[in-house]
C-alpha cells in the first residue's frame, strides 16, 4: 500500500495515487446517483474505503469515521433502491414534507454538537467544528439519498461548498477540486430528481401520492 501514498505531481499540484483513484471513483458514484443507477452504491463502498485512508493520513477523523458509516449505509441504500417501497419494488424519487424537513435540520444540528464535542475532546484534529458540522450534514445527506429524497441534493450542495474550503485548508487539492465538481453535479442531480419526483407525483412532498412513506423508514 505504500506506493499508493507516494507523491504524484498532477497539473501543477501534488496528490497521491490513492487520492486520485478515490477522486475518479467518487465522480463515478455521483454520476450514477444522478442517473438513479443502483450500481452507484458499489462505487460508493469502494471509494469510501479508499477515502477513509486518505482522511486518516490528514487527521480528518470525522471524515474518516464517516466513510465507515457510508460503507454501512451503502449496503442499506442499495437494498432500499431495489426493494424499498411499500410493494418491495424499486424505490421512486419523492420529496419530504415540511415536518420531515425540520426533523432533518434538527438531526443535523444534534449530530454537529455531538460530533464536534467528541472530535475536540477525543482526537487531535485541528478543525473539530468544521469537521463535525460537515460530517453530521453528510450523514443526513446520505440517509436522504438512501431513501431517494430530493432534498438530499440540497444538503450535498451546502456540504460540498464548505468541504472545498476545508480541503484547501488541509492541502488536499485534488479532493478540493473533486468537491467543487460535486457542487455542479449536485445542482444537476437536484434538477433531474425534481423532474423525476414531479413525474412520479412526489413533487408535493410526503403527504400524498407516492410520497406517503416516512423519509427514513
Amino acid at each position: 500500500m505504500g506506493y499508493l501514498n507516494l507523491p504524484l505531481h498532477l497539473a501543477g499540484f501534488v496528490t497521491t495515487p490513492l487520492e486520485l483513484m478515490s477522486f475518479l471513483l467518487s465522480v463515478a458514484t455521483v454520476w450514477l446517483n444522478i442517473r438513479q443507477s443502483h450500481w452507484a452504491w458499489l462505487f460508493a463502498i469502494i471509494s469510501s474505503a479508499m477515502y477513509g485512508l486518505v482522511f486518516y493520513g490528514s487527521r480528518l477523523y470525522g471524515d474518516m469515521g464517516l466513510q465507515l458509516v457510508f460503507i454501512t449505509v451503502s449496503f442499506w441504500g442499495w437494498y432500499q433502491w431495489l426493494h424499498g417501497d411499500a410493494t418491495h419494488d424499486r424505490l421512486p424519487v419523492t420529496a419530504l414534507d415540511a415536518r420531515r424537513r425540520w426533523i432533518a435540520v434538527a438531526g443535523w444540528a444534534v449530530g454537529f454538537v455531538l460530533l464536534a464535542w467528541f472530535l475536540k475532546n477525543w482526537t487531535d484534529t485541528d478543525v473539530p467544528l468544521s469537521d463535525g458540522f460537515l460530517t453530521a450534514g453528510s450523514l443526513v445527506g446520505q440517509l436522504l439519498l438512501s431513501r431517494k429524497k430530493v432534498e438530499n441534493w440540497h444538503v450535498w450542495i451546502i456540504v460540498d461548498v464548505l468541504y472545498v474550503a476545508l480541503y484547501l485548508h488541509k492541502h488536499l487539492m485534488l479532493t478540493a477540486i473533486l468537491y467543487a465538481v460535486f457542487v455542479g453535479m449536485a445542482v444537476i442531480g437536484l434538477r433531474a430528481w425534481q423532474q423525476s419526483a414531479g413525474t412520479a407525483g412526489g413533487e408535493s412532498g410526503d403527504s400524498g401520492g407516492t410520497g406517503g412513506r416516512l423519509a427514513l423508514e
